[in-house]
């Protein structure tokens, strides 16, 4: 396992998790999501030491840990450009929690998204082995 490498690609999630509060709006989100995946898969492919899918796996998990930690410790600045996501809050099984409901979505958020980006990381590695030319050639 590259632990270091998962750290520093871990830090999408800080970046996000910031981003997301103040600048990024809930439209362009996933877009953004899905170019941090690509590349973060493209990382793991050509610099982890074998075992894509859990390198990205990890990934998510604690991106995750970041993303949450930053809209629970920003929620007054998150609450004002996200009232489509406070109205779904309100109406989930604990309305008057919020932040415990972040608390307890986020890890179950982080393994979706670390299976989605494990799936991309076992996709680039197969990508970028295919182009690395052998001895033999």
């Amino acid at each position: 396992m590259n632990w270091k490498l998962i750290v520093q690609l871990s830090l999408f999630g800080l970046a996000m998790g910031v981003a997301t509060v103040f600048w990024i709006p809930s439209n362009i989100e996933p877009w953004a999501w899905l170019a941090a995946f690509v590349i973060s898969a493209y990382l793991i492919a050509t610099r982890a030491p074998g075992n894509p899918f859990l390198h990205g796996l990890l990934v998510g998990i604690a991106n995750s840990v970041w993303v949450t930690a930053s809209h629970i410790l920003l929620f007054q600045s998150y609450v004002v450009n996200h009232s489509r996501e406070v109205a779904m809050m309100r109406s989930g099984p604990l309305p008057d929690s919020p932040r415990l409901m972040m608390t307890l979505m986020g890890p179950l958020i982080g393994v979706a998204s670390g299976l989605v980006l494990g799936l991309f990381a076992v996709i680039a590695a197969t990508l970028v082995a295919r182009r690395t030319p052998t001895s033999d050639e």
